[in-house]
């Protein structure tokens, strides 16, 4: 972050996403009061709150793909949540809390293969001498032998030479691959971990959890008796010697601190859990109600037990979006308005933008139906004219049914392409060009006809 500034961030989001500057600036400009908050003095920096924000805008436009890249540029924790899920028929919905567990469960989780990924080499050093001990008995461990495709001991030394000579030219086989597709037997490890499933009301999901992870703990671990070619039994002694190297203390405690300092929690379909105006705050729009009520502290700021340890909230940037069609931002509960000070409207996306997203980013639609075909010696080429028809009808049919904005491509482009999708395997080295001719005839009958449209694209 310390080398990102607001103009690079918008750049980078530029190259997945196209249009939407207000909310690109947005959200670099709330990313970077991160990092200026770190370089504050502690008795001041602790007081700094992060500024929330809205997105508002229509599906389609570009709101969780806007958070999911900043997540992904900047190395934070990043967690989607539909804010619908907290409330269900009957007014039992996921507890708002559990947001946070699953942030932190998934950061965990993120950190831990960082890790294991920094101490591979060391691991692998290990297992090469776990398994050069299994190949050379009486070398090392006496619990593992040797076992050829033939069943019979590999042999201890050759012509007389001492041990140490022979487990090095083993350790030059074994590098190189010549040892593959021996078979060798090795005692690995494995946990056993009871099945513990809970059938519980509202708050008590992470009862399942701890009981099967103090299940789990209480629970010997045993070693299993295996045969397996040494290629696999590599692999498998590498990944089991990286976890014992891995300190999973500091790991929660690294992973604890993104969160806390870092992490981002997007709020989709916020407007969900806004009631509607007229109700009179009766049925269903009580349980809205109370779920913004129950989100309040932990926008503010609180703290949220999970099974790592306590986890502080107050630092978290949350990122609400919605398209707010019939209801309001300002019909959310005030205390929970002053929680998001900041509220960018997105704009709807035109032929003009659809162009641009068919062709423009570094994932763009085009270029990855270009690479799936390229697979089959298929080499397809779009013609402008065709990308620019493939635009507007896109736009046709948002304005004529129902707008879900840049998602209309994705069912236009299977449609258009779906025979030669279908037929590519058998097609050969072939080059095929799609023109304005081949769209319409694909698009015509299906864009014209309404009601086809409603339920095909």
């Amino acid at each position: 972050m310390q080398n990102l500034k607001p103009s690079e961030i918008v750049a980078a989001l530029d190259r997945y996403i196209v249009g939407q500057k207000k909310a690109k600036r947005s959200v670099a400009v709330a990313l970077r009061n991160r990092w200026r908050r770190q370089q504050i003095k502690d008795d001041l920096k602790n007081e700094i709150a992060p500024k929330n924000i809205i997105l508002i805008g229509p599906t389609g436009v570009g709101k969780t793909e806007i958070a999911r890249r900043l997540s992904r540029l900047t190395d934070s924790p990043f967690y989607k949540v539909e804010a619908s899920k907290f409330t269900e028929v009957g007014y039992v919905g996921r507890d708002v809390e559990s947001m946070v567990r699953d942030l932190v469960e998934l950061t965990v989780n993120t950190v831990k293969l960082q890790e294991k990924e920094a101490v591979r080499d060391k691991a692998e050093n290990i297992a090469e001498e776990r398994l050069l001990d299994a190949l050379l008995p009486g070398s090392g461990s006496q619990e593992e032998a040797v076992v050829l495709k033939d069943n019979r001991p590999a042999p201890a030394g050759e012509g007389g030479e001492d041990r140490g000579a022979t487990r090095e030219k083993l350790r030059a086989l074994l590098r190189r691959g010549k040892l593959d597709e021996r078979y060798v037997d090795l005692h690995l490890s494995e946990k056993t971990t009871p099945m513990v499933e809970i059938f519980s009301n509202v708050g008590m999901e992470e009862m399942g959890i701890n009981l099967r992870d103090m299940l789990g703990n209480i629970m010997p671990k045993s070693k299993k008796r295996r045969k397996m070619k040494v290629k696999e039994a590599r692999r498998l002694l590498t990944e089991e010697e990286a976890q014992n190297l891995v300190d999973m203390e500091r790991v929660v405690q690294s992973a604890i601190d993104k969160v806390e300092q870092a992490g981002i929690i997007f709020l989709d379909e916020i407007d969900k859990i806004v009631a509607g105006g007229g109700s009179g705050g009766r049925g269903p729009d009580v349980s809205r109600e109370g779920v913004q009520r129950d989100l309040l502290p932990i926008v503010e700021g609180s703290t949220v037990t999970t099974k790592y340890g306590p986890v502080k909230t107050d630092h978290i940037l949350f990122v609400g979006s919605g398209a707010f069609h019939t209801v309001k931002p300002s019909d959310l509960i005030p205390e929970l308005q002053g929680r998001f000070p900041i509220r960018v409207e997105l704009d709807a996306l035109g032929s003009e933008e659809f162009y641009r997203i068919l062709t423009e980013p570094r994932n763009a639609l085009l270029l990855q139906y270009v690479e799936l075909l390229r697979t089959e010696s298929v080499t397809i080429v779009f013609e402008d004219e065709a990308v620019q028809d493939i635009a507007r009808i896109a736009q046709e049919v948002n304005e004529r049914t129902e707008n879900i904005g840049a998602r209309r491509l994705h069912t236009l482009m299977e449609h258009l392409l779906e025979d030669i999708l279908f037929d590519a395997p058998d097609m050969g080295d072939r080059r095929i060009a799609i023109d304005a001719a081949y769209v319409q005839a694909r698009l015509k009958d299906i864009k014209d006809d309404e009601d086809l449209s409603r339920y095909i694209l």
